[in-house]
């Protein structure tokens, strides 16, 4: 049977690495599912695959849309559920690796059809969030949507906005779409989950934020300043810069918070994988284990 090899983990833990070696096994492409790498120009801030990684396979969904675009986890399943169609009748065995979470479960268990949001209400709510904040839009989304507004993640300006232009479009609220139905399949899907020691895994974040510095980060978010309100570059990296640009930050505090915030995301994906029972753990350094865990599982 034709079989979706998932790879996931906390950002930096090494799955770029490990999904080059899985998909030279098998002689197949990888499919993206990091929800900042699908955007061109952000190479360092997204710790985008290398120009020799790229080289090495075939890759979907790395550096395809233009910054400030507006893209979706449903569309992410429709585009992707399209590509595994037409893919597996060469490859039986493709390789999805990344980060987001909700991409994962958007192709994992598919997604519900929530309706699509028209331009013009997306301008409206975009409008009303640069000019009167995020917590005047969650005060508004707890009087709509009160059932949502008490389990999303307020913090996340994407998903506040969106919900509110769910509500505003249809006048219904963005809850009553919500059906969470998981989605029968026509393919085998395997799940391989890395893990580091949290020290380990944090030293390498570190690390990787440094390394993002001397590469020419503050050089690359310059560049997108005219598109700091656009939900693509509201994520870790850009957002700190942004901050240190505007004098609101000196350059040293705002690398502390990048690496600060990196640490919280990776807390956030590991909280969020550990739900899922079908995962299964390694090592990055455990690479023979892993593809003899995928062989028994075709």
């Amino acid at each position: 049977m034709n079989t979706l090899v998932v790879l996931i983990g906390p950002t930096a833990v090494g799955k770029t690495d490990t999904s080059l070696a899985i998909a030279k096994h098998y002689a197949c492409p990888i499919i993206s599912a990091d929800s900042r790498q699908m955007y061109s120009g952000m190479e360092i801030g997204t710790a985008m695959p290398s120009k020799e990684e790229l080289a090495c396979c075939k890759h979907y969904f790395v550096g395809q849309l233009a910054p400030g675009g507006y893209y979706s986890a449903a569309k992410y399943e429709e585009d992707v559920i399209q590509l595994l169609e037409k893919e597996f009748a060469n490859n039986p065995v493709m390789v999805m690796s990344g980060g987001s979470m909700m991409y994962i479960d958007a192709v994992c268990k598919g997604i519900d059809d929530i309706p699509t949001v028209d331009d013009e209400t997306r301008a409206m709510v975009l409008a009303k969030y640069e000019k009167e904040g995020l917590e005047q839009l969650a005060a508004e989304l707890r009087l709509l949507d009160p059932e949502y507004y008490n389990e999303a993640d307020i913090k996340n300006p994407k998903r506040v906005m969106h919900a509110l232009e769910i509500c505003y479009m249809t006048g219904k609220t963005y809850s009553s779409f919500r059906k969470r139905k998981v989605k029968e399949r026509p393919f085998n899907i395997v799940k391989i989950g890395l893990q580091r020691e949290r020290e380990e895994l944090y030293d390498r974040i570190n690390t990787r934020v440094d390394m993002m510095i001397e590469q020419g980060l503050v050089e690359e978010v310059k560049k997108f300043e005219h598109l700091k309100h656009h939900n693509s570059l509201n994520t870790v990296g850009y957002k700190e810069i942004f901050k240190y640009l505007d004098g609101e930050w000196t350059l040293p505090f705002a690398i502390e918070k990048i690496k600060q915030n990196t640490r919280i995301y990776s807390r956030k994906q590991v909280t969020w994988y550990r739900k899922d029972e079908e995962i299964a753990w390694f090592h990055p350094k455990e690479i023979q284990n892993i593809i003899k865990y995928i062989e028994d599982k075709l």
